[in-house]
């Protein structure tokens, strides 16, 4: 077995930052293993081009011939799973690719990794993790006094996302339970951060707002996620990957609980603050949009656990990880466009559409 991590979805958003932290401050080569969806940026990972310990393999979870090829040539002493569709709103529209990629994808990679991990020697085996990276979403929704999820909080999931990934999170603990796998599971709240695929909230609203577009926020705009940002995320990952105790999950939060009217506002007056507007400020471009269905009103994360018996916290405040997220999105501007397809422009009219 060598030193060698297998990455799967590492051109996503934060698998991509997973790999820039891993190889600035690890020492082991890394394979990434991505299918280059809509969401997959290979401009993410441009500044790897040609580092020696870096690999990209373009292919499919659910190629197992492929898995198994890979496991075999490179003899990796972890696979960290990030492969997943994770737009909930695109769960709502079409359900039947986050069953595929994330329900039997992550079967298939848990079946490859179980046979890889059966025929390796004793030390081997000991040594071998397979982390599977999930969301808080699985947990379901909170009401405003009540008390943060835990690790033992029980699954509620209410959209087709969070319950293909409410499954693959009963797969991954079913194979340690039953065949032995040597798994780890982390459940993160809301990330956000540099590369992250404008659809989501907050490069949402960054990109919109430097353009001038409507701001959509739904319903009344009092729904409620905790935020990580996503350096702080990785970070958590291979806090996890070094030091978890086989079998475990470890919720990972931002100890950062904000309302989504609250996010929109505080990005008008960074961006207001950083690169005013002649038309006056931003605010004005706030549209509330119908909502959309079952959407959970709450999220919250209690991080004791990974900080008590790991030692993890998040380095960044919401307001110092903010700032940097924005002055990121100011500062790349051909990185946007670049990712402003015709597809993705389709996409966003056809979401937030007002009627």
């Amino acid at each position: 077995m060598t030193e060698t991590i297998i990455v799967t979805g590492g051109v996503g958003f934060i698998g991509s930052n997973f790999i820039l932290q891993w190889l600035a401050d690890e020492s082991a080569p890394v394979l990434n293993l991505d299918s280059l969806t809509y969401a997959g940026n290979p401009a993410n990972l441009a500044s790897l081009s040609g580092h020696p310990r870096y690999e990209f393999i373009h292919g499919d979870i659910n190629d197992r011939e492929l898995i198994r090829d890979l496991l075999n040539k490179h003899q990796p002493s972890a696979i960290v799973h990030f492969a997943a569709e994770s737009h909930v709103d695109r769960s709502i529209l079409g359900p039947e690719e986050f069953i595929r990629t994330n329900i039997h994808g992550t079967f298939a990679l848990l079946e490859e990794a179980r046979q890889y991990w059966s025929g390796t020697q004793q030390d081997d085996k000991q040594r071998f993790r397979f982390l599977h990276v999930s969301t808080d979403e699985v947990y379901g929704s909170l009401g405003e006094n009540d008390p943060p999820f835990c690790e033992t909080t029980a699954y509620a999931p209410n959209s087709p996302y969070a319950a293909s990934k409410a499954a693959s999170d009963h797969l991954v603990r079913a194979y340690f339970h039953t065949f032995g796998l040597p798994t780890l599971t982390t459940n993160c709240s809301n990330n956000y951060g540099p590369l992250h695929f404008p659809e989501k909230l907050i490069p949402l609203v960054i990109v919109n707002a430097l353009a001038g577009k409507p701001l959509p926020v739904y319903g009344d705009g009092l729904n409620v996620r905790d935020w990580l940002y996503v350096k702080d995320h990785c970070a958590a990952i291979r806090t996890v990957l070094a030091q978890g105790r086989v079998g475990e999950t470890y919720n990972v939060g931002g100890l950062n609980e904000k309302t989504n009217i609250d996010i929109v506002r505080g990005i008008c007056r960074l961006l207001d603050e950083l690169r005013p507007d002649p038309a006056g400020p931003r605010e004005r471009l706030i549209t509330f949009v119908k909502d959309r269905p079952g959407h959970d009103r709450r999220y919250a994360i209690d991080a004791a656990k990974i900080e008590r018996e790991l030692g993890w916290r998040p380095k960044e405040t919401f307001e110092t990880g903010l700032r940097k997220t924005v002055q990121w999105y100011l500062a790349n501007g051909d990185w946007v466009q670049g990712v402003q397809s015709g597809a993705y422009r389709d996409w966003i009219n056809k979401q937030y559409d007002k009627s």
